[in-house]
């Protein structure tokens, strides 16, 4: 057991990125330890709910309610972003932790400046990363290829340059992508059983810790229809979700199905009449308690980014993956490579092809084994209450009792 210490854990506003620390983050609370959260207002209450005390910054980052559109095309698009917010961040947070250095520093992924201050402190930095982390030969099968083209570009050569600069004048002579994909410590906040190549994942380096979903009571309950037999929720998580004309294919595939109920989450870029005609077993919704009413729904419609991934495998629901964009693809082949889902392309999901692969997941007694499978492997994995056992241990010796 350990002494209490101040923790400071570090995030962007972004729902996949925040979502999943937080019951780490209430769990070490609830052991006494100080936390604090260095997050752009939009998040403040969500954190403050932990019982951690925001540290408040600015970003120049799109906001989470943005059109995805905003974040461009390119891969120099959406990195780019990242990097300048980091810099202009980086000021921010030395000032507000100024007389207040924590113990030891958490950060997602994205929080470029996070390492930059643990490195600045002296205290050691851990990663909490929301998906998928590189595994041994991940530079060269996907990392390589996909920069072969960018890094040739002058746009592509003036990145490397601000960003080597950037962490040169904060004294860290690391090259940027390892310094980006590569911490000395990490805790994956997803199933082992979503990481791809996970037999190549050094482990002295990543612990899979699996889902910290914790209660989710404040997010508001849900109560399954009197007579509906089948529960059907369509979800594209909270970025992704201006897609109208996928929205009019669900109503048409689940809309006249005897004894079926659908939740559909259109999320707040679209207008509910754009959809037209909507039956009255179809409950069109901007929002949803997601994870209450998955605990009772027999089918799930995700585009499988990784906390709808994992939330569908913890109440052991059958899924439907239609991926939009980033680890979403990835994360639909492993949810079909484990026998649970079907990988649908965005491009064919059609009402007619999303109708035949619900009617075929629901009624198999092998999906529902191997979710159940699944379900119980990722109940080992230990959640918040392991990741705070490991944050703890990695505490400077002075702050263990």
């Amino acid at each position: 057991m350990t002494s209490p210490a101040h923790i400071a854990m570090f995030s962007i506003a972004a729902h996949g990125h925040v979502n999943p620390s937080l019951e780490v983050i209430r769990e070490l609370v609830t052991r006494g330890h100080r936390v604090t959260y260095a997050i752009p207002p939009h998040f403040a209450d969500k954190v403050a709910a932990t019982g951690a005390e925001p540290k408040l910054w600015n970003s120049t980052l799109p906001s989470p309610d943005a059109d995805p559109e905003a974040w461009g095309s390119t891969l120099l698009d959406h990195v780019e972003p990242f990097l300048n917010d980091a810099i202009q961040a980086l000021p921010q947070l030395i000032e507000a932790y100024e007389g207040d250095e924590p113990d030891l520093v958490l950060h997602d992924i994205t929080a470029y400046p996070a390492r930059v201050l643990a490195h600045r402190w002296g205290v050691p930095a851990i990663s909490l990363s929301p998906n998928l982390v590189a595994w041994d030969g991940y530079e060269e099968e996907v990392a390589e290829p996909m920069w072969a083209e960018p890094k040739q570009t002058e746009r592509g050569r003036a990145y490397y340059a601000r960003f080597h600069a950037w962490l040169e004048e904060n004294g860290i002579t690391e090259h940027p992508d390892p310094f980006v994909g590569r911490p000395a410590r990490s805790l994956v906040l997803i199933p082992k059983v979503l990481q791809p190549n996970a037999d190549r994942v050094d482990e002295t380096v990543h612990t899979f810790v699996g889902a910290c979903q914790g209660d989710r009571g404040a997010e508001g309950d849900w109560r399954r229809p009197a007579g509906a037999e089948n529960v059907v929720l369509v979800s594209l998580g909270s970025a992704f979700t201006k897609q109208p004309g996928f929205y009019r294919e669900c109503v048409r595939a689940f809309g006249d199905l005897p004894g079926w109920h659908t939740v559909l989450q259109i999320g707040g870029q679209v207008d509910p009449a754009e959809l037209g005609d909507v039956p009255g077993n179809v409950d069109v919704r901007s929002w949803v308690p997601q994870l209450a009413i998955l605990r009772q729904a027999d089918l799930f419609v995700t585009h499988a980014g990784a906390g709808g991934s994992q939330e569908g495998l913890a109440t052991a629901t059958p899924m439907i993956a239609v991926p939009q964009a980033v680890d979403q693809f990835g994360n639909a082949d492993m949810l079909q490579g484990l026998g649970v889902a079907r990988h649908v392309p965005a491009e064919e999901a059609t009402a007619g092809t999303l109708r035949a692969a619900a009617l075929a997941l629901v009624d198999d007694p092998e999906v529902a084994r191997r979710l159940k499978d699944v379900q119980a492997r990722m109940a080992e994995e230990g959640g918040a209450r392991r990741a705070a056992d490991l944050i703890e241990a990695e505490l400077p010796a002075g702050r263990r009792a």
